[in-house]
């Protein structure tokens, strides 16, 4: 163990401002980093230091007074508007073909669906639509619910509903575990449910929530494999580990118990996240890299000679397994369209110009491929002009929101009225991403924090690919900015923590008389200064509220609420 008391010393000095760590407060000459009884520096059992596992009653009491709030706003009156609105008319319609032939399916014509869309969210929604039941009129089709029978709108949106109450409690607990804070976890659950663009497509049977949900899961199980990761060296360093020895014996120990799980689920959730859209696939090398990143950050921590060749030589095997894992999920979604003879494409005799194969289990994933490609040619020439069509540069600023219903019928007490479910950011939250991004930078390249790092890294996955189609004229709509929404608002908690819990003056000793009572102080006024930021986001909410959720209301309240004029409307 000497070789490695001298090397945890060195590189617990070389490593105070760890990229992989956030800046931790001086510690005092009481408590300075030194051996534990165990061998292992307080300094490195710190940097390896996570959240701790287990039921803490206090937060999750607090989780789930966020998790009914998003539930109530959600499911409320969840049926009106009433009929398909917006996509509405093709998803609803698709879904139940899926859960009725096991395909998307055309009733008009009686025949197989077109569609550029893999079949999970579809399969989601369609799920709610068994349980709740379907009705289509204009093609005869009426079918109770297998749990319960409600207004079909309700079938159709209960899976959206639900996912987005569940995307929530996500954000909550991976807020939490990130800031290390039960406040600032609730605080990020608490703005999502307040969003007004997480709820109309929360309300919406349209893919982009399920699509958030997934890469959210994602990055969630993402944060418990780097925890994990750092649980494990914690563990074996204090068992007499020795980090600088060659091979198995300068690892933790193997074995199916401590293999990285939830790095494997995180495979599986980017697989789900691409049967949803494709364009989760923008969200797989960003993973990837913070893998990589987290893992060489832990074995510095640890005191590891080598740590990027060791990373690459045990890490790389286990995200080629996530990979594949990702792949086999995708496929895996579309069972329905594989086992069935109906799909579209999927028999070379209905197709004979398309180049397909009825050959046993070569032929069906021929065909699937081909059906990827003619697809992705379609989505290659989408540059038909659209009235609610926007640019990525107009996102974040809420340049052109999307309709999604408008009528002018129904009592409202005034001689005109308008009812609308207008797809809009909380205007107050949103305005504040692009400051909030440019302190994250601030804040990341001072603090060398690796919180900082993963988010603007995840929102440049979610976001960027489109200035690049943009160049294109591709058509786009501001609900393609959807999986960039939780990584959005978590980059404002984090902004509104550096607010709230100011960091103390630097030096070895510890923060007493005047300056600890000014630094009580500082937090203080952080801590109001966060709160009533919140309180005005929600009360910015309540304002638009009836225009997320098609309430009917005299024509001006209405337009007292097109804040930005005709770019709204």
């Amino acid at each position: 163990m000497a070789a490695y008391d001298r090397r945890v010393t060195s590189a617990s000095t070389a490593q105070s401002a760890s990229p992989d760590q956030p800046s931790e407060p001086a510690a005092s000459p009481a408590t300075a980093p030194g051996p534990a009884e165990s061998g292992v520096p307080a300094t490195i059992r710190r940097r390896l230091a996570t959240v701790e596992a287990g039921l803490d009653d206090r937060s999750w009491l607090a989780t789930a007074v966020v998790v009914v709030i998003a539930a109530v706003l959600r499911f409320a009156n969840l049926s009106h508007p009433p009929g398909k609105i917006f996509d509405e008319v093709y998803y609803a319609r698709d879904s139940w073909g899926l859960i009725d032939r096991a395909v998307e399916w055309n009733y008009t014509n009686n025949t197989p669906s077109y569609v550029v869309h893999p079949p999970l969210g579809k399969w989601l929604i369609g799920f709610g639509e068994w349980a709740f039941g379907y009705s289509d009129a204009e093609h005869g089709i009426s079918v109770p619910g297998h749990l319960f029978t409600t207004a079909p709108e309700f079938g159709w949106r209960f899976s959206a509903a639900l996912l987005g109450t569940l995307s929530v409690l996500l954000m909550v607990r991976i807020g939490r575990r990130m800031f290390r804070s039960t406040v600032l976890g609730c605080a990020a659950g608490l703005l999502l449910a307040v969003d007004g663009f997480h709820l109309v497509l929360s309300r919406t049977a349209l893919l982009d929530i399920f699509l958030l949900f997934f890469v959210l899961a994602a990055f969630g199980a993402l944060v418990l494999d780097r925890d994990a990761t750092r649980r494990r060296w914690a563990r074996a360093l204090e068992s007499g580990l020795d980090p600088t020895a060659r091979g198995r014996a300068g690892r933790p120990p193997g074995g199916w118990r401590n293999w990285p799980w939830w790095r494997l689920a995180t495979g599986v959730l980017l697989g789900c996240a691409f049967a949803v859209k494709w364009s989760a696939l923008f969200f797989v090398p960003v993973f990837a890299l913070l893998m990589v990143l987290w893992d060489v950050g832990a074995r510095r921590s640890a005191g590891v000679p080598r740590p990027w060749r060791d990373t690459l030589l045990d890490g790389v095997p286990w995200m080629v397994l996530a990979g594949l894992l990702m792949a086999v999920t995708y496929v895996t979604t579309w069972s329905g369209w594989l086992f069935s003879q109906e799909g579209y494409y999927r028999l070379a005799e209905r197709y004979p110009d398309a180049g397909l194969s009825d050959a046993p289990i070569v032929g069906p994933l021929w065909n699937l491929i081909q059906y990827h490609q003619a697809a992705l040619g379609f989505h290659g020439q989408l540059d038909e002009p659209h009235k609610y069509q926007s640019w990525p540069w107009q996102w974040l600023l809420l340049g052109r929101p999307v309709a999604f219903h408008w009528t002018g019928e129904g009592p409202c007490g005034a001689p005109t009225c308008a009812e609308e479910v207008l797809l809009l950011g909380t205007p107050l939250l949103w305005w504040s991403f692009l400051p909030a991004l440019v302190a994250l930078v601030w804040l990341g390249l001072a603090r060398r924090d690796w919180r900082a790092g993963a988010l603007l890294l995840a929102v440049a996955a979610g976001l960027l690919p489109w200035f690049w189609f943009a160049l294109d004229g591709r058509t786009m709509f501001s609900f393609y900015a959807a999986p960039a929404l939780p990584f959005l608002v978590l980059a404002v908690v984090y902004v509104l923590g550096a607010i709230a819990s100011p960091a103390g003056p630097s030096g070895s000793l510890a923060v007493t008389g005047a300056d600890a009572e000014a630094s009580r102080d500082r937090r203080l006024v952080g801590g109001v200064i966060a709160g009533a930021y919140v309180a005005l986001v929600v009360l910015c909410f309540a304002y638009f509220y009836p225009i997320f959720v098609g309430w009917t209301l005299p024509y001006d309240d209405w337009s007292a609420r097109m804040w930005l004029g005709g770019r709204w409307i």
